[in-house]
């Protein structure tokens, strides 16, 4: 069931307001994904809005350059990013949510992130959700940011 939420990093710099359903937590044993400890929550862009922290984040790419790794560059904290295999929507960190206990959440998904492409392939597959054409993550981080206050 959707839910809107707010969260945001740990020193406060970034906070958002997204439209979640906490019963779709997801995980991926990708490099990143596995370090940051991320639990991931999939949005649309029209249900996430930056409230503040536009000039804090900070993004990083690897490999193809199309996920963008957001993070607040003051105290470091990955509260949302823009994944590479849905490029026009985001995954908010669910560990980063208002009222959130961690050690209790319990996420069904799963994206087999150490074979990428596999993945990818299959899950397209199953569920019939394929990226649209030309999507890239700079261009979503792009129009979060551009919807963000000063």
């Amino acid at each position: 069931m959707l839910e809107t939420r707010e969260g945001g990093c740990h020193c406060g710099r970034v906070r958002f307001r997204a439209e979640v359903d906490l019963d779709l937590l997801s995980h991926c044993n990708c490099s990143i994904c596995t370090k940051k400890g991320i639990v991931h929550l999939g949005c649309a862009v029209s249900q996430f809005q930056l409230l503040r922290g536009k000039t804090a984040l900070t993004s990083y790419t690897f490999g193809t350059g199309v996920a963008q790794h957001t993070f607040c560059s003051h105290c470091g904290m990955h509260a949302f990013y823009i994944p590479r295999a849905n490029p026009h929507r985001l995954s908010v960190n669910a560990r980063c949510l208002d009222g959130i206990d961690g050690a209790s959440l319990n996420p069904k998904g799963f994206f087999d992130g150490k074979h990428w492409e596999e993945a990818q392939q299959r899950r397209i597959a199953e569920t019939g959700q394929a990226p649209p054409p030309g999507a890239h993550g700079a261009k979503t981080l792009q129009a979060i940011l551009d919807r963000a206050p000063e």
